[in-house]
């Protein structure tokens, strides 16, 4: 496994999907397999397509930080800092299986919205 490769990988697959081009980035990306852990989402690519689809039409104006990406195997681990309209913050830690070929065909993720005030002066992404 080429574990550079592979965080370059999943950065470009969330990037490409998550600003409009989910056909692509699964043509790009994705294994014969696609298993969803989201509950949003069901397995398989087409509603992958569905779902990034759908935001980018609902959301265009969205933007997405990646704040860290870790390999360990066959995973990657990224962390990434999210702004919606409104100023609506979100972080997000989004874990990707690659298999033998490099190519993903596996996700989790966790969302957790920024909230307005922290007993701590710490960023959530940085």
């Amino acid at each position: 496994m080429n574990l550079d490769q592979n965080k370059k990988n999943a950065i470009a697959f969330y990037r490409m999907a998550y600003e409009g081009k989910p056909t692509k980035a699964v043509e790009l990306y994705v294994g014969d397999e696609y298993i969803q852990h989201n509950p949003l989402v069901a397995d398989g690519p087409q509603p992958f397509i569905d779902y990034f689809t759908k935001m980018q039409n609902e959301y265009p104006e969205k933007s997405i930080e990646f704040v860290r990406a870790v390999a360990e195997g066959n995973l990657v681990a990224l962390h990434t800092h999210q702004v919606w309209p409104g100023n609506d913050q979100y972080i997000t830690m989004d874990f990707f299986r690659f298999d033998e070929s490099g190519k993903i065909v596996e996700h989790w993720d966790s969302i957790q919205q920024v909230p307005k005030e922290s007993m701590n002066n710490n960023t959530m992404y940085k």
